[in-house]
């Protein structure tokens, strides 16, 4: 069975529920589970009824978190959202008893109900509960989550996350940012500017004003930092820039060469990129606390595009020693690169999973572009979407699934961002104002 291509309701599991940002989750035995492994999708009927609303001035709110927790789940993929027209219960207090048999006629399997109040000081209050509805029992402790009441999106995220970890045993992704290109203009003269959104678009900002070329934007873990290519003085640079304060410093000194493709470490110590000097490009690690750098390459070919293994330990990169484009992985000390790719066509963008088990990259084959995913041996090769041209993978933060950049005939070039789950069934466009490439998806954000 291949892990992460089913989705598939399994009962009588225990469920271990964690969150580090809340004192009142618990373990507790549970009935509902949907395990992740290989064959047909079916997405579990949830039920969402509108939160309550604490207050009359509340009730905006509380339709637009309620929203959001739904976008959420059902644009996973793995749960299928019950019309409230089909409801035959409406939640008006949140401490009334649940009447499971009203769920249970419409074929929920699993029922969320929350309530939202404002509090004093701009502040905001949400509850929520997740039940079986077969069992007629809940999943686990109710949450009440608080913040600034500017915060609504992030707390509906927070608690997509949660239903998502308990319904599934992995950690959700929800509440989490990609960094971008975004583009627009004719593309003989196209403005390209670094933005930063919430995972599904929302919160849109951007960071740069468009008078220099940027490229392949990074986040740091921490996700206060993001490192980028930009030739703003006329040559590819990497930049490194603080969000909170927007100012950019230059990684590398002057007179060392072209830089581009920069990564951080999964420590967010060091930095991997490339480096081109005296006409030859080749893999270069930089110590961000002393400065110092390390060669890992010597090819006479060109090293590019390398990213780390989520310990550290490895680093896959693409490479045309062989001849033509394909993927690598050595020591993240350097020495002698394995190759792994080894299907028709050309390989590039390799990125490793926050989980460890699988590279994504683009393959060009046949002039079709593809996203895909191997194990990191190389084995179990599998193409997730095919097109004119699909790039520039990154992963969610619980490694389920990809963003990446889609160009189509006929649009003057203009790419598009999509998202897609390992299945390569759930392929769904990103909301973004314009257009946009080169997406990165951030770790989860701390509360």
């Amino acid at each position: 069975m291949k892990s992460g291509r089913l989705f598939v309701l399994a009962a009588s599991l225990h469920l271990l529920i964690s969150a580090s940002w809340t004192s009142d989750l618990f373990a507790q035995e549970s009935t509902l589970r949907i395990e992740i492994t290989e064959g047909v999708i079916t997405p579990l009927p949830i039920a969402i009824p509108e939160f309550a609303a604490g207050q009359a001035n509340s009730r905006q709110v509380a339709k637009d978190i309620t929203a959001v927790v739904a976008a959420d789940l059902t644009g996973s993929g793995i749960f299928r959202e019950i019309s409230a027209s089909a409801h035959l219960a409406t939640i008006r207090n949140f401490d009334d008893p649940v009447q499971f048999s009203d769920w249970r006629v419409i074929n929920a399997e699993a029922l969320v109900i929350g309530a939202v109040r404002l509090l004093d000081g701009g502040r905001l209050e949400v509850s929520f509960r997740l039940y079986d509805v077969f069992v007629g029992a809940e999943l686990g402790a109710g949450q009440r989550l608080g913040g600034r009441q500017s915060q609504w999106r992030r707390i509906a995220h927070r608690i997509s996350d949660v239903i998502y970890s308990r319904l599934t045993g992995e950690t959700g992704y929800f509440d989490s940012r990609v960094a971008y290109v975004a583009e627009s203009g004719p593309k003989d003269a196209r403005i390209k500017r670094l933005a930063v959104m919430d995972y599904d678009g929302a919160n849109h900002e951007f960071l740069t004003e468009g008078e220099d070329i940027v490229l392949a934007p990074r986040f740091s873990p921490s996700g206060n930092e993001l490192i980028f290519t930009s030739y703003r003085r006329g040559e590819p640079e990497v930049f490194v820039m603080n969000l909170s304060s927007g100012e950019s410093r230059l990684l590398i000194p002057n007179g060392l060469g072209m830089s581009f493709a920069p990564r951080f470490s999964p420590d967010g110590g060091s930095v991997v990129l490339s480096l081109t000097s005296a006409g030859n490009t080749d893999i270069h690690v930089i110590n961000l606390a002393t400065g110092a750098r390390r060669q890992l390459t010597t090819s006479l070919a060109i090293d590019t595009a390398p990213s780390f293994s989520p310990d550290g330990q490895n680093i896959v990169f693409e490479s045309d020693r062989g001849g033509r484009k394909q993927l690598y992985v050595m020591p993240a000390t350097g020495g002698r690169p394995a190759r792994i790719s080894r299907g028709q066509g050309q390989y590039g963008t390799p990125v490793w999973s926050p989980r460890g088990d699988q590279i994504a990259f683009t393959k060009i084959d046949r002039n079709r572009f593809h996203i895909g995913v191997m194990r990191t041996d190389g084995t179990r090769e599998e193409l997730l979407t095919e097109s004119f041209l699909d790039e520039g993978p990154t992963w969610s933060p619980n490694g389920r699934v990809l963003m990446f950049f889609r160009e189509s005939r006929g649009r003057d070039g203009a790419p598009s961002l999509f998202s897609v789950d390992l299945t390569g069934r759930n392929l769904r466009s990103v909301d973004i104002p314009g257009f946009g490439s080169d997406p990165a998806w951030s770790r989860l954000r701390k509360p």
